[in-house]
């Protein structure tokens, strides 16, 4: 099985790799990924998302060969490439900015290829955040989810486990940023306050270079101000990197909104249940 989008799973399914990563951070299973090898494709810049499979995988009794993104560039056909590295590794785990190329790789792989990030989603991240907040709210699923920020790979991601698991999600910006029609699971709006007041979980992302501006800044910037709004034991998840006065401010960084740093340790252990789930598939 391989793990490309968030829409390509089921409620069960995350509700599976859910309880695995329960089981894993309990220390109840063993050595799952033991004479198991993995090829991962990062780039130097990937911090979190790199150290933490990774190490899952070694301390699982895995193994991993790394290469740049780069490798997947070149004039071989990548059809021919997924085949070759099949009779020496049991997965892929692939961070690179074409989602097409991931797509490719995983029409053709007989082993699983899992997406460590592309400029059009980042499923595993999210679903890390997902399961962090359920370990902090067991209401999670009936909460109200508020993206703030233009479409990009984290917001798709959000809409797209808001439509699975069928959860409130508002999307806000200026403009014409919408990811998909309205409906019961997915909301755009352009007024930041109003939309407070009905969330439970404020999300952000790095802002590209074309927001930082002051008049974007001034509407939509994330303050304790504007948290204080937000409904009662109310969240703030920034996805880091995240940058200090651009779309989160020191101050809201600083508050008991922000879910804090340990809020990603969780990450290690749901990529690791991702990884053995797709084996076992």
């Amino acid at each position: 099985m391989h793990l490309l989008d968030i829409q390509q799973l089921s409620p069960q399914h995350i509700a599976d790799i859910f309880e695995l990563t329960r089981r894993l951070q309990l220390s109840e299973l063993g050595h799952l990924l033991a004479d198991k090898h993995f090829v991962l494709f990062f780039p130097t810049t990937s911090v979190r998302t790199r150290l933490t499979f990774e190490q899952g995988i070694r301390s699982l009794g895995g193994a991993c060969t790394l290469f740049p993104p780069e490798t997947l560039d070149r004039p071989e056909q990548l059809r021919d490439t997924v085949s070759y590295i099949a009779n020496w590794a049991d997965g892929i785990v692939v961070r690179h900015p074409q989602f097409a190329t991931m797509q490719e790789m995983g029409r053709h792989a007989p082993i699983p290829v899992i997406n460590a990030m592309s400029a059009d989603n980042h499923p595993c991240e999210i679903l890390a955040d997902l399961y962090a907040i359920s370990q902090l709210r067991a209401d999670f699923r009936e909460l109200t989810y508020t993206f703030v920020g233009p479409a990009g790979n984290i917001a798709r991601s959000w809409a797209e486990i808001a439509q699975v698991l069928h959860l409130r999600f508002n999307h806000v910006c200026m403009g014409d940023q919408a990811l998909a029609e309205p409906s019961a699971c997915y909301t755009y709006r352009t007024d930041l306050e109003e939309t407070l007041a009905i969330s439970d979980i404020v999300l952000t992302d790095s802002l590209p270079e074309a927001f930082l501006t002051r008049d974007y800044l001034s509407r939509y910037q994330i303050t304790r101000e504007r948290m204080e709004l937000a409904k009662p034991h109310a969240l703030l998840n920034p996805c880091p990197p995240f940058v200090r006065g651009a779309e989160v401010s020191e101050d809201a960084i600083a508050s008991d909104f922000f879910v804090g740093y340990a809020f990603k340790k969780s990450l290690l252990h749901v990529q690791q249940a991702i990884l053995f789930y797709c084996l076992s598939r």
